[in-house]
């Protein structure tokens, strides 16, 4: 398995400061903030005609601070729990944290001091936006911070007891979509919760498939994880079945008329989800073997989260239902293209003569 972090012993020059703090917030994947705060102010918009881009950018700010937060913290105790340190099937850029503190590029106490600092940024904009907005946004930053802190912090270590990936689910859809529509519109709606829902699913789906490789460092450190606990032939159906329950959770809706038929652009990832799922389905017990699926999740998350943004906006525009069909054509022409080019590129790597 140690060909799987080779790279680590093949970096002899250590970095700049910035680029080590920057490799240490983990930014490809700080999208987990950016789309639902993109997806609750759409939707807000269309809704009530309502945009204050100050506000929008305060509440990015915030959320991309929270989230950076979250993860150098989530480093820091994984050090310390030793699960990072044991941990030698981690894929590359996908699990096995940042890397800093095993590289010996920061210390342990600059690590947390770095997620301090960000959870301070983060919890000063949230200040400021519950005394001008309204108080519910301290409620919800509280909960998101909380969860977030303690995702694998102790006492609670929710990442131990096997609904550690609910809360982030819960933080990074719901919260957040939420929260970035009441900025907005100071009124709480269901609205705003039921395009939340898949994006919530998908986060947790990141969570879900990325613990695939670290399954022995965490079972051994006594991090147990959903995946630990089911093991990984059972956790690759429970993959399935997360899929599923995203465009299940996107077309009900559309069915009971709780949400706009608009939102159906938001099915155009089902190609992403399909090779996800032919990978943890293939290749559960190989780490590898299965970066499709981590990249395919990457990708969903994001992707599902701007097409029903792009919804949203349609809505917001008063665009007539023809437009529906052009943009569904785009938004599945691109899931489309990822899938042809993620398995070309696994045929290149397996065939490297060709």
């Amino acid at each position: 398995m140690n060909q799987l972090n080779s790279s680590e012993g093949t970096e002899l020059e250590k970095p700049s400061k910035v680029r080590i703090w920057l490799g240490e917030m983990r930014a490809p994947f700080l999208t987990g903030a950016i789309v639902p705060v993109i997806l609750g102010t759409c939707v807000a918009w269309a809704s009530t005609g309502t945009f204050l881009l100050d506000i929008f950018l305060l509440t990015l700010a915030a959320g991309v601070f929270v989230h950076i937060a979250s993860n150098v913290a989530n480093d820091y105790y994984d050090h310390k729990s030793g699960a990072d340190d044991i941990n030698v099937e981690f894929v590359r850029p996908f699990t096995g944290g940042s890397r800093m503190i095993q590289r010996g590029w920061m210390s342990p106490r600059e690590v947390f001091a770095e997620a301090m600092i960000f959870f301070i940024l983060g919890g000063g904009i949230g200040i400021y936006l519950a005394y001008t907005r309204g108080i519910i946004v301290l409620y919800l930053g509280i909960i998101g911070v909380g969860s977030g802190f303690f995702y694998t912090a102790p006492p609670f270590r929710f990442v131990s007891r096997g609904y550690g990936e609910v809360f982030i689910g819960l933080n990074f859809g719901v919260l957040m979509t939420l929260g970035a529509y009441f900025v907005q519109t100071q009124v709480l709606a269901w609205e705003a919760v039921f395009p939340s829902i898949p994006v919530a699913i998908l986060i947790t789906a990141v969570l879900y498939i990325n613990e695939f490789p670290d399954h022995d460092a965490d079972r051994d450190s006594g991090k147990r994880t959903i995946v630990v606990r089911l093991g990984r032939q059972r956790a690759a159906k429970g993959y399935v079945v997360l899929m599923a329950s995203v465009y299940l959770s996107i077309l009900l809706p559309i069915l009971l008329l709780l949400t706009n038929w608009y939102t159906i652009l938001g099915i155009a990832t089902l190609p992403a989800a399909v090779l996800g799922s032919r990978y943890a389905l293939a290749h559960y017990d190989q780490s590898l073997p299965l970066t499709p699926a981590y990249a395919s999740t990457v990708f969903n998350h994001l992707f599902t989260g701007l097409f029903l943004s792009l919804s949203y906006l349609l809505i917001g525009l008063g665009r007539p239902p023809i437009c529906i069909v052009l943009w569904g054509s785009i938004c599945l022409a691109i899931s489309l293209i990822f899938y042809l080019m993620t398995e070309r590129k696994v045929k290149a790597m397996a065939n490297p003569q060709i």
